[in-house]
């Protein structure tokens, strides 16, 4: 299993509030901050659900 380095770019400003409790969910606390975590179908929709206002990189396997 991978990992996913997930970056949150724009403010969630303006957007329902279900994706503001998503971004928190993800862990991420502030704009331009960078979480990781493993690569699995949950974290996957999370990352869909708010595919406009965050950025993803695939980390290479170790």
């Amino acid at each position: 299993m991978g990992k996913l380095r997930i970056t949150w770019r724009k403010s969630a400003i303006g957007y329902a509030g279900d994706q503001k409790r998503t971004i928190r969910a993800l862990g991420l606390k502030r704009l331009g901050h960078t979480v990781e975590h493993g690569d699995s179908r949950p974290i996957r929709g999370m990352i869909h659900k708010v595919r406009h206002l965050v950025e993803v990189e695939e980390l290479p396997q170790e």
